[in-house]
This record gives C-alpha cells, structure tokens and sequence, in this order.
C-alpha cells in the first residue's frame, strides 16, 4: 500500500496519498458501461480528491446477479473459515492504519484522533465476529414439543445479498460494523457509500479481499440514491441503512411494500445529564469530546446538557474555557483537536441554526462564527445558552459543532426533558455515584447511555447491541444480534417414537387425557 512521492495529492494537502492512488481505489468500484462522472472535493480545501463515476440502475442490477452467484458459495464455506477472514482483517487494519487515517481526514475534514476512532472500532468488531460468529451460526438445541420425544433445533441461514447504505461521517466505521457481521454470517454485500467518502469504503473492501474475501461477494456502486436507489431496494434481501430519519422513513415504506426486513440507525438530539455530584473538571473534559468529536458530525455526539443549579456556573465556566482552547486545523497528524465540517450544506444548517438561536435571543458563549481563514468548511465549536421553544435547534438535529447549556434543579425533570425529543439514540450521565448514574440511565429514553463517558463506552461495547429508540432507528448493530439480524433463523423439529396425533390405535378422547396429564408434568420440570 505504498504510495508514489512524486504523485500529486488528493485534495491537495500535503501527506495525502496521491492521486494515482485514489484512481486505483475508485477502480475496485462497479463499473458502467457508459458512467456519468462526479468530482469531488476535500473539505480542508475545497480542491478535487477525485472524480467517481456515477453508475446506472442496471449496473448495480448485474452487481447483484454477481453477488449472488458469489454469495453460494461463500455461503458454503465453514462459518470457521469465513471468521478467519475477519481475523485477519483486523490485523491488516491495524497494520495499515496510517493510510486509512490520511484517507478519512482528507474525504471528512475530521481530525486525525476523530478518524483513529474508526480503525479502533472497526478492529474490534473484526476481532470480536472473527472470535464469536462461529459459536452465533452454530444449530442450537430447543426444548420440543414432548422432552426426549421431539428434537428440536434452531439453524441459521444467511438472507442472502444485503443492500447497505452508509452515511459520509463515519465512512470506515460505518461501513465495517455493519459489512463485517453481515459477511461473517455468509451473505453478499452489495453497498453504496456516499460519494464524498467512497474512497473510506473502497480502501476496507480492498483490505477484505487482501484478507482472503473472495472477489464479488462485495461489491460497492457509487451514484446517486435518485439513480440507483429503486434497484438497491428491489435486489436486496435486506437493508442496511445508516443516515437522516426522514430517508429512513422513506426506504422503510419502500422495504414494506417489498417485504424487505431492515435494520437503521438514524438521528439523534442526544442529551446529557450532570448530577450535583459529579466532578466538574472531568465532566468539562468529557463534555467536550461528547459534544466536538468529528466536529459533532455523529449520530451520537451530545447536543443537549442539563446540569444541576449548585454546579451549573462552575460547569459552563470550565466548559466554555476547555471549549475556547480547543486547536482547529487541517493538518494530517494529532496536533489538533477539531478539524472542518464535511460539507457546505453541514455549514450552511450549522449557520442557519446558530443565526436563528441568537437572533430569537440565546446566548453565545463560545464559538458562534464560521472560521474561512483555516478552510472553506470550518466552523468554530459553539456554546448556548438561554436556548428554548420555538427555535429551531431547540428540538431539531443539527449535526455540528453546537450544544446548548440548560439548568435544572431536580433529576426527575432532568431525565424527563432529556426525554422530550422524537429521538432516542444515545445519552450520556455524569456522577460520582456510578449507581445512581445506571439507575438515571434506566430512565433515559435511549438505545445507549453512558455513564461518565460521552459516547464511546457504549461505541465501543462490541459485544452488546447499539441503536436507536423512536425516530433514531430500528434494529441493532454490535453484539449478537448485529450478527444475527442478517440471517434467516430456521426451525428443525424430529418426532420420534410416539406421533402427536394418536391415529387409530388409540381413541381420541384417552389420548388428549393423557397428552393433559403429560403437559401438567411438563410444566413441573426444571426450567
């Protein structure tokens, strides 16, 4: 994976791979027979990354006829050989790491501690469906209908060819958690990553095959959802979609009308809570990373906080100061601690927002302004306060660098304003006491909570399942059922010895008063 010197630079910044590079990436992607193209841009700087041939419906429909022919015999190999892939994978992500980072941060904007995160991430999900995919696939035995008589087992079959749709700000991340697990259980993947970050999503899929993935069981078509989203619904035996909750909404109608079975993570207006107790240095310092990673470009990152009265000056204080600190830049290394937005539309709601609070009388007490001497995407991490009904990011998304301080004085109207909000994707608890933390936690309308962390304990929880309640989602990823959703669960019943229904040997009537005796016994059997 080396990259030539003297080849200029996607985007322009230095230390980038070249272009030759994106070139050979964009390459591995569905080919069309006559592609329209698409150039795009590198947020830091707003010069090309690269140009992405936009495909047609009838490519990503051969797409799928190849995927499924590929997707058989993946199937047939031993689900032990399929996790070794995956094994494997995690330790080419680990080698290979510093490429993948220089990639994200040119596509994102993001800072390069932002963009570790996802190689962290998507590792351990490698590792984590890599050691236990074996063990989730297995036939498992059920308790039959008669103990002993009936043998019963569950098998799982993978659904087939899955059609994944993932977002721009997360684009490794998001794009393994879901085609890790997904592959691990022996389906084909076909996937359209946004065009901004497809460069994130061919660099991984490449990593697969150098794991030993065979050719074609993923493949990814770049092109506009308008173009080839009819044919990514109707050829796929189930969806994957990561995004905004009115898309969501709008494939699921799609997916209903096909009987198409789907998992989604969608939006989020995520709150934190700060109880009176807990230590305000370190609640600052979190809240931070809560609110400004990827420059509040993630589904989970906070845009609410509620803290109590005693300790709510000090809080903003310590906030507000660690907020002003805060480094922004572009430069492909750790030195900074929040790089640009992803895109002008991102500023431009971001501004809007911002504009809309201030002149309906919020206070802003930290950031507030667009930043276009450090880049043409950039935008300083803000504060607010006196934010309330009738503005619009009081309740709606926004997807940036924004948060708004609010007081309380009691946890039970904390924990139910936290909870007044169509979403239910992620919250965070802040306390010395980390029992009464899970208890409040119980109490917050949300898929995952963290206590005393922003977000990533839960992220990087592996093995338990992540998602939203509400309009942030439906199904899980992570865990058991991250694996288990994109297989077919399939009933295997052996009747042995005895029939369940009597026949003409014995009369009815005596065989039901006996079958009555043996279902009360039943019921006293050790569970």
């Amino acid at each position: 994976m080396s990259v030539a010197a003297s080849a200029t630079t996607i985007g322009a910044v230095p230390g980038a791979p070249s272009s030759a590079r994106a070139a050979e990436l964009v390459g591995r992607s569905v080919p069309g027979a006559e592609p329209t193209t698409v150039e795009m841009a590198a947020p830091f700087t707003g010069e090309p990354i690269t140009t992405l041939p936009q495909i047609a419906d009838q490519d990503v429909r051969e797409a799928f006829a190849r995927a499924r022919k590929a997707q058989a015999e993946w199937a047939a190999t031993p689900v032990e050989e399929r996790a070794k892939v995956f094994l494997r994978l995690h330790d080419l992500l680990l080698a290979h790491q510093d490429e993948a980072l220089d990639i994200m941060q040119v596509e994102t904007g993001k800072s390069r501690m932002d963009a570790y995160d996802e190689i962290a991430v998507t590792a351990m999900a490698a590792a984590y469906y890599g050691r236990k995919a074996p063990k989730l696939l297995a036939p498992k035995r059920k308790a039959g209908a008669l103990p002993v008589l009936t043998r019963t087992t569950e098998v799982r079959h993978p659904k087939g060819v899955i059609s994944m749709i993932s977002p721009w700000n997360y684009p490794l991340a998001l794009t393994g958690l879901d085609a890790i697990p997904a592959l691990a259980a022996g389906n084909a993947l076909v996937q359209k990553p946004d065009n901004q970050t497809a460069l994130s999503a061919l660099w991984i899929q490449e990593l697969a095959e150098k794991a030993g993935l065979p050719a074609e069981v993923w493949q990814i078509v770049l092109g506009r959802g308008s173009k080839i989203g009819k044919a990514l619904m109707e050829e796929g035996d189930y969806l994957a979609f990561t995004g905004s909750t009115d898309t969501g909404k709008s494939l699921a109608a799609q997916a209903a009308a096909l009987l198409t079975s789907y998992s989604m993570e969608l939006g989020g207006k995520n709150p934190m809570i700060i109880l009176p107790d807990a230590d305000v240095d370190k609640t600052a310092a979190g809240a931070v990373t809560a609110c400004f990673s990827s420059a509040g470009q993630l589904c989970v990152s906070v845009e609410r906080i509620y803290v109590h009265e005693s300790i709510r000056a000090r809080f903003t204080q310590a906030f507000v100061n660690r907020t002003k600190a805060m480094k922004l830049g572009s430069t492909l290394g750790y030195s900074v601690d929040m790089g640009s937005l992803t895109s002008t539309e991102q500023l431009e709601t971001i501004a809007k927002h911002v504009e809309d609070a201030r002149t309906k009388g919020a206070t802003v007490l930290a950031g507030g302004k667009a930043r276009p001497d450090l880049g043409p995407m950039f935008y300083e991490p803000t504060v607010l306060t006196d934010v309330r009904e009738g503005m619009e990011l009081f309740k709606e998304e926004t997807f940036g660098p924004v948060v708004s301080i609010y007081g309380y004085t009691d946890v039970d109207e904390a924990i139910a304003r936290a909870n007044d909000t169509r979403y239910g994707l992620n919250a965070s608890v802040w306390t010395r006491d980390t029992r009464e933390g899970e208890r409040v936690a119980t109490l917050i309308h949300a898929g995952t909570v963290n206590v005393n962390d922003g977000f990533g304990a839960a992220f990087a929880s592996v093995d338990a399942p992540m998602g939203g309640m509400g309009e942030s989602g439906v199904g899980r990823r992570n865990g058991a059922e991250g694996l288990l959703k994109y297989t077919e669960a399939q009933t295997i019943a052996t009747q042995q010895l005895i029939p369940l229904r009597p026949g003409k040997a014995i009369p009815n009537r005596a065989w039901t008063a006996g079958l009555t005796v043996g279902l009360r016994a039943i019921k006293r059997l050790p569970r």
